[in-house]
């Protein structure tokens, strides 16, 4: 079933029982991240408990579509219903979705993050057209909603914006949501809870762009630049950079050069693939991601996703510096290259 963008609060607040996977997909990868998040914490509270919560991407479900009914049927040892996460995905993985829909097993609910998809997709349309399963589009905030995403975000650390800083943060924010919580989040922390924040507090924290600058770190990680990589890194860690958000970066980065490659594997040109993007790419950074699309084919765009999962994954768990596992795991993507 295909759920309204202005129903899709309700639904991930008590979504229907009938429904066994839900798909997130669209331009605001930030919100497909947070919305898959957030429903997967409805049925698990820790996202990396082994025995409740199992993840792989759309390329592996591709090579092994029995996983997913496996993975479904499944009991964790703990007791509790599972989740499956199958991220990123695109519509290599179209076939074992619409075989575990027509036969689904266990309890386990499935969530699938998807990138944009138009109305041709064979995923968004078994998505649409199933009554068991939902597809949830997440588009970028703009406007009212961006306006109310900014002052519940600040509202949730006790702070509040002036009319003025409000109007800027709104002109600035919103191409991704969970680099706009990012942002706000520094903002609540730079003037403390009860606080008030100005147009002065929000120019001194959010700066002129809401997107961080991990530029420089994505384009050696696709262009196998080793030595760049490296001075990036070093530059990040003395600006206090989480590596998680840089593996998100990349992460954003390569989800987009999947997307692309995908639409070059059904027949589009590489140009029109590109433009087809949303956003698209900028005209200026158009030869580099040439070159970076032609250098990743999309079997290994698929791998490169999953071990920047992996490295997500063992950040937050592993109890191991998170920079050592984050370097460690974007020095042998460029190595790689």
């Amino acid at each position: 079933m295909k759920i309204d963008p202005r129903a899709a609060a309700a639904f991930l607040k008590k979504p229907d029982p009938a429904v066994r996977a839900v798909l997130f997909y669209g331009p605001d990868l930030g919100l497909v991240r947070e919305r898959g998040e957030g429903l997967t914490r409805l049925i698990v509270d820790d996202l990396n408990d082994p025995f409740r919560v199992a993840e792989f991407s759309g390329d592996a479900l591709a090579d092994d579509p029995a996983r997913l009914a496996d993975e479904a049927a499944a009991q964790a040892l703990t007791g509790g219903r599972r989740v499956v996460r199958v991220r990123p995905c695109g519509n290599e993985a179209a076939a074992a979705f619409a075989a575990f829909l027509k036969h689904p097993s266990g309890d386990t609910l499935v969530v699938i993050e998807a990138g944009e998809l138009d109305g041709r997709s064979a995923l968004r349309k078994l998505f649409d057209g199933a009554d068991n399963a939902a597809a949830v589009a997440c588009y970028r905030d703009e406007g009212r909603d961006l306006a109310a995403v900014v002052r519940d975000t600040l509202a949730a650390h006790k702070v509040q914006a002036n009319p003025e800083a409000l109007a800027w943060l709104a002109g600035r924010l919103g191409g991704d949501r969970m680099v706009t919580r990012g942002e706000l989040e520094k903002l609540a922390l730079y003037v403390g809870p009860g606080a008030t924040a100005s147009l002065d507090d929000a120019r001194a924290v959010v700066g002129d762009s809401a997107e961080i600058d991990f530029d420089d770190v994505t384009a050696a990680v696709a262009g196998g630049d080793v030595g760049g990589l490296e001075r990036a890194l070093d530059r990040l860690a003395a600006e206090g950079a989480s590596p998680v958000a840089i593996l998100r970066a990349v992460q954003r980065h390569f989800m987009r050069l999947h997307l692309c490659a995908g639409l070059v594997a059904e027949g589009k040109n590489e140009k029109g693939a590109m433009m087809s993007l949303r956003p698209p790419v900028f005209w200026k950074e158009e030869a580099a991601f040439r070159a970076a699309l032609r250098r990743w084919p999309l079997a290994r765009l698929g791998a490169a996703l999953s071990r920047l999962l992996d490295a997500e994954i063992q950040c937050k768990s592993s109890g191991q510096p998170a920079e050592l596992m984050a370097g460690r795991c974007l020095l042998a993507l460029a190595h790689s290259a």
